[in-house]
């Protein structure tokens, strides 16, 4: 099938949940190149020119949240929209909000939920000026890790939570 999509970097040292990605992502019509780390996919980034990168955050070598953080630091992948994949803690959420993550999908994961993510994020609006400030949205897969509060919430309404920051204006 030929990539229409557009083109996904997906880090995760898992290589069958690489594989698992890279098959749902590739019967939508995406491109997946994959990385078996954060510094592989810094190796790779540059060279494959990807859309959309997916991270998971435990990884050896370079973690996930650190792989952002250098992304974001960088002015050739600044403008990349990041998503973590990954089992976060509260605390990993609050880090990769810091470091300017855009997106959240939490293992176990629905495909249907990882595709609505990669194309919410491949539909961004780039580059983001600075001093503007970012939005970060997280859309949760798996409410297990919700606070109570947000599961209140969640559950008075069908569609994908996002969280934004208190300052910001709601879409």
């Amino acid at each position: 099938m030929a990539a229409t999509s557009g083109r996904v970097l997906v880090v995760d040292d898992s290589e069958v949940i690489r594989q698992l990605i890279r098959v749902n992502l590739e019967l939508e019509g995406f491109e997946v190149v994959t990385a078996a780390d954060g510094a592989e996919c810094l190796e790779v980034v540059g060279r494959v020119d990807p859309d959309v990168v997916t991270l998971d955050v435990v990884m050896p070598r370079l973690d996930g949240l650190r792989t952002a953080a250098r992304l974001r630091a960088s002015h050739r992948t600044a403008h990349l929209p990041i998503a973590i994949v990954s089992a976060c803690t509260p605390a990993d959420l609050e880090r990769g909000e810091s470091v300017g993550v855009d997106g959240y999908l939490a293992k176990p994961f629905d495909p249907a939920e990882l595709i609505a993510l990669v194309r919410r994020l491949r539909g961004l609006p780039r580059p983001v000026p600075e001093g503007t400030g970012r939005r970060f949205a997280y859309d949760f897969g798996s409410i297990a890790q919700l606070s109570a509060q947000t599961l209140r919430d969640s559950a008075l309404s069908e569609r994908p939570q996002e969280l934004v920051r208190p300052d910001e204006p709601r879409p």
